[in-house]
């Protein structure tokens, strides 16, 4: 399936490449401050874009902001909130109305996960994940979408996961979010289709980000053993690119992972959840916070 946001003759591997016009137009990222995020607006300020960084860390969203003007030479603003909040979608929309920059490649990279027995992670956090996961996900999407018709083009991305695919023992919600993502994505492709917009759901499996900081040493090494050779959140950003300039709907990042997802065409699904669930069941009935909310697979 080939939908292109901004048509352009492809005549050249160098107009595949320029295909989307970069250069000049506006990318919010979400969950920019570090890993994927980071490594996706800068491959997009690299490419002459400019960026409106997402994420609750000002700090770091500033350093990144001025990096960017300084070594790419285009606009970079920040807006620091936190996703998981009721009306933060809207606050972003109306903050992008106030700078005068429309949004033409929205990407939906927020999200975190939390782990251990389900009976063990608190309501609250649940619930929170699902805010950020799900509900500003769809929000953001709703906010800028109606734009996008308007002027004839645009691009979402939203970054789905290797688990989208399979159940998710002990981090159940979060696989079931990815799930939602993925079909969400793969639906909007379709209604979109010679509308202007493409919509990208973009899988990668274990990345390497501050995730596996946070949990314990032996996830971080069965966890790899079972998705595979950990991967760079630069690696993740270039299969972006490349999909968004293919045309692609769904991309996975990295061949053992594409491989992995097809598994499930053979396997029913409950069996790769059991086969999951023996790799990183918790060794003791300890909730593990993640503080950072960083992304896992």
């Amino acid at each position: 399936m080939q939908l292109a946001p901004w048509p352009i003759r492809r005549s050249s591997s160098y107009e595949r490449s320029a295909m989307f016009a970069y250069r000049g137009k506006t990318a919010l990222v979400t969950g920019a401050s570090s890993g994927i995020g980071e490594a996706l607006a800068r491959a997009l300020a690299r490419r002459g874009m400019q960026l409106i960084l997402v994420a609750r860390s000002k700090e770091k969203l500033v350093t990144l902001a001025e990096e960017f003007a300084d070594r790419y030479r285009t606009r970079a603003e920040v807006i620091a909130i936190d996703l998981g909040r009721d009306g933060s979608a809207r606050q972003v929309y109306e903050e992008t109305e106030r700078l005068g920059m429309p949004v033409d490649m929205l990407v939906n990279n927020a999200g975190f996960s939390n782990y251990g027995h389900f009976e063990d992670v608190p309501l609250d956090r649940d619930h929170q994940q699902m805010m950020v996961d799900v509900a500003a996900l769809v929000d953001l999407t709703h906010a800028f979408v109606p734009g996008m018709l308007e002027r004839g083009a645009g691009v979402v991305v939203n970054v789905a996961s290797i688990v989208s695919f399979w159940p998710l023992p002990y981090q159940s919600v979060y696989g079931a979010s990815k799930a939602f993502i993925l079909s969400f994505s793969q639906a909007l492709a379709v209604e979109y289709q010679g509308r202007g917009i493409q919509v990208l759901a973009l899988c990668p499996g274990s990345t390497a980000t501050s995730f596996f900081v946070v949990s314990d040493a032996h996830i971080l090494s069965e966890r790899s053993s079972l998705l595979g050779r950990m991967r760079s959140p630069e690696q993740v950003a270039l299969t972006a690119i490349k999909a968004l300039e293919q045309g692609k709907v769904v991309a996975v990042d990295g061949v053992p992972n594409a491989l992995l997802t097809r598994i499930q065409r053979f396997v029913p699904p409950l069996l790769l959840a059991r086969a999951t669930a023996k790799t990183i069941r918790p060794r003791d009935r300890r909730f593990v916070i993640q503080p950072e909310r960083a992304k896992s697979p």
